[in-house]
């Protein structure tokens, strides 16, 4: 029997990474917790160590097993990406592109690509909506939905272009009235834009810190279910807020907005989510290609620090 990982268990490895318990885990791919256990525990034994800590509520990644996640999911976004680009020769990509994007993302990134899209296959023609939601990608009859945060559901199909984050900043002006927060728990005494929008839940934010994931509870007079409506308000200076580095990254370079408690993050990837009806799509291939291209090289790229 061969000592070499199966991919398959190391996209389960993946998974369980992503959906924090081997339960959540289990859902999403479609199979039984103790199968999950199982192929975990054959991974570790291949590998000689232990990649969780396990406690009865989550999983931890270990020191070793963060080492393998960053080749393993290395691995499994190549493999992705070969398969997108095999399909995508498969015929020439034509018809109406339907496409879902937040609205901060969709107006800076997603519409200049989706321009240069057209050009390069000039049989594809584009309908795009902007939505702070997560669209029904077969009920409404989208083709794809970019979003920004978790991993995707198990009945559809992610595709991750970026890894990135989450992260706290607020105004100057802000700052100067009511001080900088130096610990996590200090931010239940600020003023915090809250927002519910995708998956986030409202008021309450998990962040990553030097301890491993963290909750706390936050508080604030105002709220919505729009990106662009929570930053203009955390540059009027009112309040504290927790957004995609890629959504005010112009800010934070200029000084309007500053950074806080730096060493707490949300993990937030960018993902593009198609459904399983349009695993053989030639103009869905061609588009997660092309945006993957875009979107990590050229003008229209998204940096991240993570």
């Amino acid at each position: 029997m061969s000592s070499e990982p199966l991919l398959s268990d190391l996209r389960v490895f993946c998974t369980v990474v992503q959906a924090g318990t081997f339960v959540r885990t289990a859902a999403q791919l479609g199979v039984s917790p103790a199968f999950v256990t199982k192929r975990i525990g054959i991974l570790e034994g291949q590998l000689g160590v232990k990649l969780f800590h396990r406690n009865t509520r989550r999983v931890v990644l270990s020191q070793e097993g963060e080492t393998v996640y960053v080749s393993a999911r290395k691995m499994m976004d190549e493999m992705a990406a070969l398969s997108e680009t095999i399909a995508s020769n498969r015929s020439e990509p034509s018809g109406v592109l339907r496409v879902a994007a937040s609205p901060c993302l969709g107006r800076a990134q997603i519409s200049p690509i989706m321009a240069l899209l057209t050009q390069r296959y000039p049989l594809v023609d584009i309908w795009m909506e902007l939505a702070d939601r997560e669209v029904d990608l077969v009920g409404e009859g989208y083709d794809i939905d970019i979003r920004v945060g978790q991993p995707p559901q198990q009945e559809l199909i992610g595709h991750r272009i970026l890894t990135g984050a989450r992260v706290l900043c607020a105004a100057p002006s802000y700052l100067a009235q009511h001080g900088e927060p130096a610990t996590l728990a200090q931010l239940s005494n600020h003023e915090c834009l809250v927002a519910r929008y995708r998956e986030q839940g409202l008021g309450l934010w998990r962040l990553h810190g030097p301890d491993g994931p963290e909750f706390v509870k936050v508080r604030g007079r105002f709220g919505s279910n729009q990106g662009e409506v929570i930053r203009d308000w955390a540059l009027q200076g009112m309040g504290i807020v927790l957004l995609s580095e890629w959504d005010v990254a112009g800010e934070m370079a200029s000084g309007k907005l500053v950074r806080i408690l730096p060493d707490y993050y949300e993990p937030a990837d960018l993902w593009v989510m198609t459904s399983t009806r349009g695993a053989e799509s030639a103009k869905i291939s061609a588009c997660i290609a092309f945006l993957r291209e875009h979107l990590q090289h050229g003008p229209y790229a998204l940096r991240s620090s993570y």
